[in-house]
């Protein structure tokens, strides 16, 4: 049973993450594209940015599904307790980075609608946080059960 809470916290709050943060990044490039509709390309680009923690958590929630059925649902309690674990470092950390990620991505949207040259700078600003989910999805990998 812990471990299929587990592995819901991997897939709920990562994917509620990336839905705040496309709509963030998204509601920034709606209201800067009134001023200069031409970045709508880089834009959307900074605004999709956000979706990938939610599919780190749908990956970390069915790689894990199966390895657990694989074992027939049957775990030892340091199993179960390490996918609990790994499901609630995978959620947290990708609702937060998520959050944030697209926080940077709208920030370099509103800068790019006032003539500023920062998709580039923005992009790289906006990959610190996804290194995060990237290391939350690694801990999920390395957590399954065998």
């Amino acid at each position: 049973m812990l471990a299929y809470v587990g592995i819901a916290l991997m897939l709920i709050p990562s994917g509620v993450g990336s839905a705040v943060g496309t709509v963030l990044a998204g509601n920034a490039t709606v209201s800067a594209m009134k001023k200069n509709p031409n970045i709508f390309g880089s834009a959307m680009i900074l605004s999709a940015l956000a979706s990938t923690q939610g599919l780190y958590g749908f990956a970390a929630f069915f790689l894990n599904l199966g390895a657990i059925n694989n074992l027939n649902g049957v775990l030892t309690m340091n199993q179960a307790l390490a996918v609990l674990a790994a499901g609630l470092a995978m959620g947290v950390v990708g609702l937060i980075s998520a959050i944030k990620q697209a926080q940077i991505a709208a920030n370099g949207v509103v800068e790019m609608s006032n003539g500023h040259n920062v998709f580039s700078k923005t992009l790289v600003l906006a990959v610190f946080p996804e290194l995060y989910a990237i290391l939350a999805f690694a801990a999920s990998f390395l957590a399954m059960p065998s």
